[in-house]
C-alpha cells in the first residue's frame, strides 16, 4: 500500500472511530442523520443483489455491521463478509453478531476474498483535508478493489455535486455522478445504474457484470 494511501485510512479510520466513541452503534456512530435515512440508503445499494439465493456479499467499510440487519430483513440465505479500518468499529460488530454464523467481520482495507457482491456506503464521504484530485485518486482505487473482488457486481454511494451550496461543508467530498457513471461503463460493465431521485444528497451507482 503506498503512504499517500495509508496516510488517508489512517485519518479516516481515527474520524469514524471518535464518532463512533461519541455516539455508539447508532447512525451517527457512522455519521448518518438516523435510522430512516440510512435504510434509504441501504435499500438503494441493495439493488446490485438478484434476488436469487443464497449470495455472498463484501460490505467495505461495515462500521458497526448495520447493513447485516437490513440484509437480514429483507433476504433469508446470505453470508456477509464486513471490513473496515477502525478496529473500534469492528470490535463492536463482532460483539453485536457473535451468534450470527453467517457473519464475519475482520480490520482491512480491502476484502481478502471474492464474494458474489460488494457494497461500499458512505466511505468515499470523508476526505478531511484532501484535495479533490487525491481523494478522486483514492476513489478509484477503492472502485478497482470492490470490481476485483465483486464477482456478479457492485454499488457504491457518493454526497453528489449537486447539493444546495449553503449545506456543503469543505471536509467533505461531493463527487460528480456523471463523472463516476462514466467511469464505471468505461471501465467495469455495460450495466450500470445511476440512481439520483431517493431524496437525499447524493447519488448511488450499481454496477451488474456480465455473466
Amino acid at each position: 500500500m503506498k503512504k499517500e494511501t495509508s496516510d488517508i485510512l489512517s485519518c479516516v479510520a481515527d474520524y469514524y472511530t471518535a464518532k463512533l466513541n461519541k455516539h455508539g452503534e447508532t447512525p451517527r456512530g457512522v455519521d448518518w442523520n438516523g435510522t430512516e435515512s440510512q435504510e434509504l440508503r441501504f435499500g438503494q445499494l441493495s439493488k446490485c443483489i438478484e434476488p436469487t439465493t443464497p449470495f455472498s456479499l463484501n460490505d467495505l467499510g461495515c462500521g458497526y455491521g448495520a447493513l447485516y440487519d437490513y440484509l437480514n430483513v429483507i433476504r433469508s440465505q446470505f453470508t456477509y463478509h464486513g471490513w473496515d479500518i477502525s478496529d473500534s468499529m469492528i470490535r463492536a460488530a463482532r460483539g453485536r453478531y457473535i451468534h450470527r454464523e453467517n457473519a464475519n467481520f475482520a480490520v482491512a482495507s480491502e476484502p481478502s476474498l471474492i464474494a458474489d457482491y460488494g457494497i461500499a456506503s458512505g466511505i468515499f464521504n470523508v476526505r478531511l483535508e484532501r484535495s479533490d484530485a487525491e481523494w478522486f485518486d483514492y476513489i478509484q482505487m477503492t472502485l478497482d478493489i470492490l470490481n476485483r473482488t465483486s464477482r456478479r457486481g457492485f454499488a457504491f454511494n457518493c454526497l453528489t455535486s449537486y447539493s444546495d451550496a449553503e449545506k456543503m461543508r469543505d471536509y467533505l467530498y461531493y463527487a460528480n455522478p456523471c463523472t463516476l457513471f462514466d467511469l464505471c461503463m468505461r471501465r467495469y460493465s455495460r450495466h450500470v445504474a445511476l440512481l439520483h431521485d431517493y431524496g437525499l444528497y447524493e447519488f448511488t451507482i450499481v454496477v451488474r457484470k456480465d455473466l
